[in-house]
């Protein structure tokens, strides 16, 4: 076990460090409510390409502050209904090739792969937050009212997108999955703990858990970087921690996990300096629903050798 987390026996039972505000369940209720009053505006845009066996659309809707929001979507050519899954890509990216995509759709299952707003992709990040924008999207509205939080926008563009793909009529609702990297583990979390006909989720080593444990562990560099930026530059003398991580508390997944009620399968690395095993843990702990992890010792944020012939499989069984 790395001498940089705590044992392995340890992380199987802990649950987190960073707080969970008072409100955060109305927290959320406020913002599923916002969702549902944002009308998604779906556009299915035809994109030509050599798959034979699939049909590729931009896809584009409306999320929660009016940002169009860009996926990828690729469907099986033939009568459905198909099953479908929603991936998610890392901090900073975009969807990647059309490529990455094709064997879901040889496989007979849809795919949407979003683009988050104000990364990588072709999504809108329509701004309008006090405070800093510097360095990073978890500080993103944390001088602001938390309703303005980025990662809160982001959340709640998951499930529009779940909500949009499916009511499309070739997808059958009640088969949708969700899956995803780091980032992307995080948003999967997010997506099947405020969607929960989600039925099943494959996050890997994810983000967005457990700020504090994060901080403490001086692990708030490269992902986390700007949690250092936000105290170096606004609080320098900690002032107002106890403040600050309580606001961060209503964007960690950690404290949504309880939500999810379809089958989730995890992965993480032991070696995980970026987003650390007990940050993973806390979110993993409170999981209800039915769960397995599979676990690396020997690696960190990184490849998975297996993992995604693991995560196809288990995807396919829906």
């Amino acid at each position: 076990m790395p001498v940089f987390e705590m044992p392995l026996e340890q992380l199987r039972s802990y649950t987190g460090r960073n707080p969970k505000p008072a409100d955060f369940d109305a927290y959320w209720e406020r913002g599923m409510r916002d969702l549902a009053s944002t009308p998604p505006e779906v556009e299915l845009i035809p994109r030509q390409s050599p798959a034979r066996f699939a049909e590729c659309f931009d896809l584009w809707f409306t999320g929660v502050g009016g940002a169009r929001i860009h996926s990828q979507y690729l469907r099986p050519r033939g009568a459905g209904p198909h099953p479908a899954v929603l991936r998610f890509h890392g901090y900073s990216g975009n969807a990647g090739d059309w490529f990455d995509n094709l064997a879901w759709p040889a496989q007979g299952i849809a795919i949407a792969a979003m683009e988050v707003r104000g990364q990588g992709g072709q999504s809108e990040d329509v701004g309008g937050v006090k405070g800093t924008t510097l360095r990073g999207q978890i500080i993103r509205g944390l001088s602001d009212h938390p309703d303005k939080l980025l990662f809160r926008q982001i959340f709640l563009d998951t499930v529009q997108l779940a909500r949009v793909v499916m009511a499309l009529p070739e997808v059958e609702a009640k088969r949708v999955g969700a899956f995803g990297g780091s980032q992307g583990g995080g948003l999967t979390l997010a997506c099947a703990a405020l969607e929960p006909r989600i039925a099943r989720a494959a996050p890997l080593y994810p983000f967005l858990c457990d700020y504090q444990r994060v901080w403490e562990m001086d692990l708030a560099k490269e992902a986390y970087e700007e949690l250092t930026t936000y105290f170096r530059q606004f609080d320098p003398t900690h002032e107002h921690e106890n403040e600050i991580f309580s606001r961060l508390g209503y964007i960690d997944v950690q404290h949504l996990a309880d939500r999810v009620a379809g089958r989730v399968l995890m992965t993480t690395g032991l070696m995980d300096t970026i987003c650390p095993p007990s940050s993973q843990f806390a979110a993993y702990n409170k999981l209800r629903s039915a769960k397995d992890m599979v676990i690396y010792p020997d690696f960190g944020h990184e490849d998975m050798p297996g993992h995604g012939d693991r995560t196809f499989e288990f995807l396919s069984e829906m």
